[in-house]
């Protein structure tokens, strides 16, 4: 199905359940035209229908099914994006997640790395032309890639670079704290080199969020869960569709939130040459992966 191209058009990754699912549905509730990503079947059929039967003022929304541990899946997904979409007006980076222990994926990469950074990274320069033409016809800032962190990222003091996919003995919980920190340094370069276009990118820390965001975690990370004081993925939904919908989202690129307030990220994050150089590094990664 063909998207209209006079009405703003969204991306959202992880929209088969928690944050994604709820972040999707309240941006169809104010009558964007939303496209969700998600990887399990029965998920997907269901986020699909309580969402489009929820979308309001002309509002709508579909599902692409996608696994984002594998970059030709992501590249597949890209491009049925494009297929069906006109514009793009927000990119939301959700999907991610925490496993028990180090998978190496059919295309010899390290999934926690692979779902949490490249599929992002990758699915983020597939939609350029999309972001670009919505750009072009509106406000500087209109255009935004959003991404979904965490405050894990502040555990790890920088990136091994002669390891960035914590291939070496890690633990699972570890290479995820890498990934996140990755992920503020991908939004920091991203915003460099598009705010030319106008395009503005920004991260955010979701909170500790009840979710079945730690159901392939070691038991530890589950008891950690199981006890913690969570919140509702509709908070953190809540601060996605205010960073896609609201004015502070596109000012001021290359930020990271927390409940709509903005905070200082670990001096970690906040390096431009080392967010440079995981560009390079991603690229020329994905690049011998054919991408």
């Amino acid at each position: 199905m063909k998207l209209a191209a006079s009405r703003p058009v969204a991306v959202v990754t992880g929209a088969s359940s928690g944050i994604g699912k709820s972040a999707a549905g309240k941006l169809a509730a104010r009558g964007w035209q939303v496209i969700g990503v998600g990887r399990d079947m029965r998920r997907c059929a269901a986020a699909e229908a309580e969402i489009a039967a929820a979308a309001r003022d002309g509002g709508g929304f579909t599902m692409v099914r996608g696994d984002f541990t594998l970059m030709a899946e992501v590249s597949r997904v890209a491009g049925e994006v494009a297929g069906r979409a006109p514009r793009l007006d927000v990119l939301i980076n959700n999907a991610g997640g925490v496993r028990d222990r180090q998978v190496i994926t059919a295309e010899g990469t390290e999934a926690t790395f692979a779902a949490n950074h490249l599929a992002p990274f990758l699915l983020t320069r597939e939609l350029l032309p999309l972001l670009r033409v919505s750009a072009a016809s509106q406000p500087p800032g209109t255009a935004r890639v959003i991404a979904v962190s965490s405050s894990a990222h502040r555990v790890v003091d920088g990136l091994p670079w002669d390891d960035l996919q914590s291939f070496r003995e890690t633990p699972p919980t570890l290479a995820y704290c890498r990934a996140k920190l990755a992920t503020i340094l991908f939004t920091r370069e991203l915003a460099r080199r598009l705010a030319p276009d106008g395009i503005a990118a920004q991260a955010m820390h979701p909170g500790v969020v009840a979710s079945n965001f730690a159901a392939h975690g070691d038991a530890a990370m589950r008891a950690h869960m199981a006890a913690a004081d969570t919140v509702s993925p509709d908070e953190p939904a809540e601060t996605l569709a205010w960073l896609a919908t609201e004015p502070e989202g596109g000012r001021d690129s290359g930020r990271y939130f927390y409940r709509k307030a903005e905070e200082t990220p670990a001096e970690a994050a906040q390096d431009r040459a080392v967010a440079a150089r995981l560009w390079e590094a991603s690229a020329a990664l994905l690049a011998r992966l054919g991408f």
